[in-house]
């Protein structure tokens, strides 16, 4: 990853960054408030199909994050910044990316395990490449890894959002305002 010497993000990764945020809290209610539907619920079909559409859109804009950062830079880190804090600040949005693909993987193959391919917004259409058939264990294994890492993203975004604001009020520093500003 390149840094590069500016020390603010552009408004479009700042952008980036709180869609992702508002997408991924989003996606982690809904799919609480999915758990509890019932086949007779009018939602039963949508709810889902909203989730997985948010979800690929978010994999989309992550990508895309992603390759903003390889070719464009970030930031680079605050000079009050310590070693161990810029250490954890890259762990944390390592586990992001990871995370969000593999968030993406276990719902495509929770989605597909039937043989039934993917569908976004009704445009997209992902094949299945395994289904229950071929693999019993997989649907079970995905939906458990799904529900894992949606707790686990959660709480790591809580620990972000509590980093970022004691740097603000406790370390009075900048680096909130490099992403809100």
């Amino acid at each position: 990853m390149k840094v590069t010497k500016t020390q603010s993000y552009s408004v479009l990764h700042k952008s980036i960054h709180w869609l992702s945020a508002l997408a991924i809290v989003s996606l982690f209610g809904l799919g609480l408030w999915m758990e509890g539907l019932d086949y007779y619920s009018s939602w039963y079909q949508k709810a889902p199909a909203l989730h997985m559409g948010i979800g690929f859109c978010l994999v989309l804009v992550t990508l895309y994050r992603l390759f903003g950062r390889w070719r464009n830079g970030v930031p680079s880190p605050l000079t009050s910044h310590k070693p161990w804090e810029k250490w954890l600040a890259h762990a944390v949005h390592a586990f992001f990316y990871v995370a969000i693909f593999s968030m993406f993987m276990s719902g495509y193959f929770i989605a597909t395990s039937k043989g039934q391919p993917l569908g976004v917004f009704g445009i997209i259409h992902i094949p299945a490449l395994i289904t229950e058939s071929d693999a019993p264990w997989l649907k079970e294994f995905a939906h458990e890894t799904h529900e894992i890492l949606a707790y686990t993203i959660i709480a790591i975004m809580c620990l972000h959002a509590l980093g970022a604001i004691k740097h603000h009020i406790i370390d009075k520093d900048n680096t909130l305002r490099r992403m809100t500003r």
